[in-house]
């Protein structure tokens, strides 16, 4: 079992910059990557960007240059800068932690709002 806290979501204009974290407890030691997923009202969920244990990274390409993925694997967070926010990127963010190719688990999620 895996549990995961988000944190950082929050209202910013277009143009800002916001820091989302997660933090994972339990069987962290598990995790073999985590990544940011976010869900707008009315579209599917949509991965922003994923990161290995072993540091490799992938981003959606519409937060590519924008958005960067980080982890501290001594403190089991990861977390996703983002800059030069854009009205568009407001949705419910959510942290994923993968322990397999059938095992992962889902934060509660976080709002990020961004305003024009």
């Amino acid at each position: 079992q895996v549990r995961l806290v988000e944190s950082g979501g929050g209202l910013v204009q277009a143009g800002g910059s916001l820091r989302l974290s997660c933090a994972a407890s339990g069987s962290a030691f598990s995790i073999r990557a985590m990544g940011w997923y976010r869900q707008a009202p009315g579209k599917q969920r949509e991965l922003v960007a994923a990161i290995t244990v072993g540091g490799s990274t992938n981003y959606a390409d519409s937060v590519k240059g924008r958005f960067t993925i980080s982890r501290d694997n001594g403190k089991n967070t990861v977390y996703l800068q983002m800059n030069s926010l854009k009205p568009e990127d407001t949705a419910v963010y959510y942290c994923n932690a993968q322990l397999s190719i059938v095992d992962s688990y889902w934060g509660q999620g976080t709002q990020v709002t961004v305003s024009s």
